[in-house]
């Protein structure tokens, strides 16, 4: 078999078409600039400690001090070794961020439809339409980068999956190896799980046409193949799989103990995260058609309606300037949906719906059903609340789907499968399957649909919709009805641009298909006419979003936060202390300080619950407990200063009494009224410590001193003439921390619902924690282990593909 240089050379030029388009959308990277992203800035934040710490030592921590009293790194960018899969996808974003995800986006997508065996030409145009979906974008715009990322890898597991049910079992097998490796390497399980649904759908497709055709055999041994692709993914990345399955236990992504709520009344209790946390950002049955017409609902929460708008003559009528009114026009609460918060809408073009729904007139079979049953399946389970029923038995009965919030995010499998579905309907258009009359038909009714929808709700917009938002109650208290008048009059011109736009759209959609079926235009012609109007489409509407202006110099994104007057004064201060910064939120004083705040979806659980309990109530008897030193506050004139709480506990103390608790309700809420530099309180030992006494005396010249802290190491000098019990204002995790007294194992519990203690014997000694946790080490030598055996698979895998393609050609 011989090299074909002129087989490659047009998806050669197609990747090199996508690096072009990736970089000219993104072009600000060019110069050297990045993009401003809000959750990138508090990763960053939360991040910090640990990439120093790497930086000054060249080793990896796995804790960190810096938010939330403490917490494992896992799920803020830890390396771990032997994770070469992660290599892998690294030289895969070669671009510079977020440019990287576009590509990836189209690339995926890209050999998904060529697996499907879609000609190049339309395999090109169908990324586009799959990169450029508003969401994709948006995402990316907001710093959703893990779930960017995760979705862009989503085509590529299908593709594996697709080639062995196809019989090509090698390859398929290699495939979904690496492209599930390169999933899970993404790191956002929620996307993942996703997935998986879709996977369901598609395999429930694959067993219905097995079983009509047969072939049930053939059936089994492909999900007996993709089984074992599954797990030799997961043990390339084992050591994040694992880490991050130990700690979702500890996480709020588990079950509480706790059966109470703050006020003392009686808490629901799940398995997962509660019912309406997950259903908070549900889809509304009107938002359906965002899909279809970009501002159906009025876009973003907040969008710019410029001076020819009712807002903009409003802010005149005030007696505003041109300028000023022009600003205020910039965010106007145009959005009159359900959600809480929306940045943009999904939209997924006017000109991919009409394509899909032509498809569902010519396209039939299996390919067919599981696209739509994805699509259906996933627009039902984004109205969350909306569809209380459905949502429920998923939450109550579906394994791990009440560990996910935010079920409108689910619709990025209808954005992955409705283009898919839009471009076989350019497959079935150009090929002689149906003829000219059924293909005028399917025509007339795609029309009739897409065509028809838009124009009704354009001309009878006021009699079919109030656009009244939820929140404009609020605003009417604050700004008066006129100015509710005005954002309503704005929504309602928004809606007729859009809705006007999209029958246009349509209509030359149309066109061009019956131009074709008429054969007054090239099946080329008629691809690269698609090409444009897509692009038009949908980059038209992504650029109001995400666009140039986004962007900001370097120095701006890798030092996101400047201190300020408290933080210098606090930075004069060697000591080891934790800070609460009340004034603001998010992973400010993360990016500064050992923290008691932070910014992520997965706190540990029983941290989360003092927070709520306590820390958020500025407890002084809590925050003196976690050696709260500096508490940052305003004064009247806006001005913060550090505030010294000098009755602070210190890192360590002796107490004089242990007291047992028999729940974890008894255990937090005794908190409250606890003290702490006096008492101790524990539910149950962690480690097995026998030595444990309700009563111990204490030394007055007792003392714990630190010697040496590090956010993995902390090493300490005891004093005590007595046997005694010592408390850490350091947080307990029983999965990693080791405690040693004069270089010796010992047991230390959890004690004051969050914190470490231990028994100390009488005399001086030497205390020290260490942060060395066990799933490393193993999943290290797992993921090695792995490397090898697809290593192996692989070489011989292509070895055989190679002779026998080459027989072939003999």
């Amino acid at each position: 078999m011989k090299f074909s240089i002129k087989k490659c050379l047009p998806h050669i030029l197609v990747l090199l078409g996508f690096i072009c388009i990736s970089l000219a959308y993104f072009n600000p990277v060019l110069k050297g600039k990045e993009i401003f992203q809000n959750d990138i800035k508090h990763y960053i934040g939360m991040s910090k400690q640990q990439k120093d710490f790497k930086a000054n030592t060249g080793e990896e921590t796995y804790w960190t001090n810096s938010a939330f009293g403490g917490m494992p790194t896992y799920q803020l960018g830890a390396k771990y070794p032997h994770n070469y899969i992660k290599k892998l996808d690294l030289a895969l974003r070669f671009l510079p961020r977020p440019a990287d995800y576009l590509f990836l986006y189209f690339i995926g997508f890209y050999i998904l439809l060529l697996v499907l065996k879609v000609d190049y030409k339309l395999a090109a145009l169908g990324s586009l339409a799959f990169g450029f979906s508003t969401y994709l974008i948006i995402i990316l715009g907001v710093g959703h980068n893990s779930k960017a990322h995760a979705i862009a890898y989503m085509p590529l597991v299908l593709s594996g999956i697709i080639l062995t049910f196809r019989k090509k079992y090698i390859l398929g097998f290699l495939l979904t190896t690496v492209a599930l490796a390169l999933e899970l390497v993404a790191n956002h399980p929620q996307m993942t799980y996703y997935l998986m649904l879709l996977v369901i759908v598609l395999g429930i497709a694959y067993l219905i046409d097995a079983y009509k055709k047969q072939l049930l055999p053939h059936f089994f041994k492909s999900v007996g193949i993709l089984i074992v692709a599954v797990f030799l993914s997961v043990g390339l990345n084992a050591t994040g799989f694992m880490a991050t399955q130990e700690y979702a236990k500890e996480s709020t992504r588990s079950q509480s103990e706790l059966t109470i709520n703050p006020d003392g009344s009686p808490k629901e209790i799940t398995s997962g995260l509660d019912k309406d946390y997950i259903t908070e950002y549900s889809y509304g049955f009107l938002e359906t058609f965002n899909l279809y017409i970009p501002r159906f609902l009025g876009g973003g929460s907040y969008e710019d309606v410029g001076k020819d708008s009712a807002s903009y003559d409003y802010f005149l009528s005030l007696g505003a300037t041109p300028l000023q009114a022009l600003e205020q026009t910039q965010q106007i609460p145009t959005y009159w949906g359900e959600q809480p918060i929306v940045e943009a809408p999904a939209y997924i073009g006017a000109v991919v719906i009409f394509l899909f729904v032509l498809a569902l007139f010519l396209v039939k079979g299996r390919l067919k059903w599981w696209l739509v049953g994805g699509t259906i399946l996933s627009l039902l389970l984004s109205y969350g609340k909306n569809l209380g029923f459905l949502t429920d038995i998923f939450i109550d009965y579906v394994p791990l789907y009440n560990k996910f919030r935010a079920v409108s995010s689910i619709q990025v499998i209808l954005e992955l499968c409705i283009p898919i579905l839009a471009i076989f309907g350019l497959v079935r258009l150009f090929n002689s399957y149906e003829n000219e009359e059924a293909k005028i038909k399917a025509l007339k009714y795609t029309l009739l649909i897409t065509g028809g929808f838009a124009l009704i709700v354009l001309l009878f917009k006021s009699t079919l919709f109030n656009f009244v938002g939820a929140n404009d109650g609020l605003w009417r208290q604050n700004y008066g009805q006129p100015f509710i008048d005005a954002v309503k009059a704005d929504r309602k011109m928004i809606f007729t641009q859009d809705s006007l736009r999209t029958l246009i759209l349509v209509l030359l959609s149309a066109g061009l298909v019956w131009m074709f079926i008429k054969n007054k235009i090239s099946e080329t012609l008629l691809t690269i006419s698609f090409a444009v109007l897509i692009l038009f489409d949908l980059v038209g509407v992504d650029r109001r979003y995400v666009n140039n202006d986004d962007f900001v110099s370097s120095l701006q994104i890798n030092k996101p936060f400047q201190p300020n007057a408290a933080d210098k004064i606090i930075f004069n201060d060697e000591s080891n202390f934790r800070v609460f910064d009340v004034t603001s939120g998010g992973a400010r004083s993360s990016y500064f300080h050992n923290a008691l705040g932070g910014y992520h979806a997965a706190k540990l659980k029983r941290f989360n619950e003092v927070n709520e309990f306590y820390i958020s109530q500025n407890n002084i008897n809590v925050l003196n407990m976690l050696n709260t030193k500096y508490i940052i506050a305003q004064d009247d004139e806006g001005q913060v200063f550090p505030y010294t709480n000098a009755d602070a506990n210190g890192n360590a103390w002796f107490v004089e009494k242990l007291t047992l608790k028999d729940t974890a309700n008894e255990e937090i809420m005794a908190l409250d009224s606890l003290d702490t530099k006096r008492e101790a309180i524990y539910t149950k030992l962690t480690n097995e410590q026998n030595n444990l006494k309700p009563n111990y005396q204490v030394d007055s010249l007792a003392r714990i001193n630190v010697l040496e802290y590090k956010p993995n190491y902390i090493k300490y000098q005891s004093s005590n003439t007595k046997d005694g019990f010592a408390v850490f204002s350091e947080v307990y995790y029983g999965n990693g921390w080791q405690a040693y007294i004069d270089g010796k194992k010992a047991s230390h519990i959890r004690v004051n619902y969050v914190l470490r203690g231990m028994s100390i014997p009488s005399g001086e000694h030497v205390i020290e924690f260490k942060f060395d946790p066990e799933v490393i080490k193993t999943g290290s030598t797992i993921a090695l282990a792995s490397s090898i055996i697809f290593g192996i698979l692989l070489i011989a895998g292509l070895f055989y593909e190679y002779s026998n393609k080459s027989k072939k050609s003999a």
